[in-house]
């Protein structure tokens, strides 16, 4: 953690002197010692900043943390994966007040850029463990007068939303965003897990990220959630993990279970949130959240999660509270 004078000493040697390929691949901030008038060099750095405590130049940093010992974590994943936590906070920032067409457009041409960098592709070179078989996924669709209700069904995977899933899930909901007499659209997940997210076997298929980027201009699921999200309700009935978790953030009502909960794994492969949780998240919980979420990969209790507002009720008591969340703040400061 270094104060004002450490922070000058470092940026003398300008914006090279952080991010990827430098010494700093992260900068973490005493915020007591640091003027607001460095909030907008903070803003504008290569590199995710971490501000420690308060200050009045909290507003330029990427996450703000209670106490310096919990940016070991975020610290040790943005030196792991240095370009797609550099483009993981730069898009947050950018897009924090665009509508949300355009932020969505924003991370899935972020997204693209990183599917070609090198750490997603050293991410994609392991030895991939087998996939255990099954038919691609059922999406269950029931109108009930008014309402249409939709279930992600694929137990083999944990709900992991692949292309045959991803495909009949944009077709019903380009049906509810056609059809004005639907007033109410719900999902969930059948068996105990709501969504592990994309499909794992699947990343890497596609020819490049050009193609990529067009394919999800076409069929990504968060395009039609953000026109549907007045009439959406989803309950998260199980572990919502990378597009599980945003996707699920688009909707106007979104309740969970007590043994629900949330995380962001796509920094260890190299890659940012691409399924539309730049855009879903922040509206709900924050920019600076966002980010601690993402960066630090740690798992959001479903009593965590609406304590930040990223969920709206627990349909059943928890058997255990938590009292602090990820940034370590007291849930009734920081709410």
């Amino acid at each position: 953690m270094i104060g004002r004078r450490a922070l000058l000493d470092v940026l003398t040697g300008g914006v090279e002197a952080v991010g990827p390929g430098s010494a700093h691949p992260s900068l973490t901030l005493d915020l007591r010692d640091i003027p607001a008038e460095q909030s907008a060099i903070l803003a504008s750095l290569p590199c995710p900043v971490i501000g420690i405590g308060a200050g009045p130049a909290a507003s330029g940093c990427d996450v703000v943390l209670a106490q310096a010992r919990q940016a070991a974590t975020i610290s040790r994943n943005i030196a792991a994966a240095p370009l797609a936590a550099m483009v993981l906070v730069q898009l947050l920032r950018a897009t924090e007040h665009l509508p949300p067409h355009a932020a969505l457009l924003a991370e899935s041409l972020a997204y693209a850029t990183l599917q070609a960098g090198p750490e997603s592709r050293a991410w994609l070179a392991r030895p991939a463990p087998a996939a255990p078989p099954d038919d691609g996924g059922h999406l269950h669709v029931r109108r009930d007068d008014t309402s249409l209700h939709l279930t992600l069904d694929r137990p083999a995977r944990g709900n992991a939303i692949g292309t045959i899933l991803r495909d009949s899930l944009c077709e019903a909901l380009d049906l509810a965003v056609l059809d004005g007499s639907l007033t109410r659209v719900t999902l969930t997940g059948a068996g105990r897990c709501f969504s592990t997210g994309g499909d794992l076997a699947e990343f890497g298929q596609a020819p490049d990220p050009a193609t990529a980027h067009w394919v999800r201009s076409l069929r990504l699921p968060a395009t039609r959630l953000v026109r549907l999200a007045p009439r959406l309700e989803i309950h998260v009935n199980g572990p919502a993990i990378g597009a599980g978790a945003e996707l699920a953030a688009f909707a106007a009502r979104l309740t969970a279970a007590p043994t629900a909960w949330f995380h962001l794994p796509e920094l260890r492969y190299g890659l940012i949130p691409g399924a539309g949780g730049t855009v879903s998240l922040p509206r709900r919980i924050g920019r600076q959240r966002t980010a601690a979420l993402a960066l630090s990969m740690r798992r959001l209790t479903a009593t965590q999660a609406l304590a930040w507002g990223l969920i709206d009720h627990i349909t059943d008591t928890p058997s255990q509270s938590e009292t602090r969340g990820i940034d370590g703040a007291p849930y009734r400061d920081r709410h």
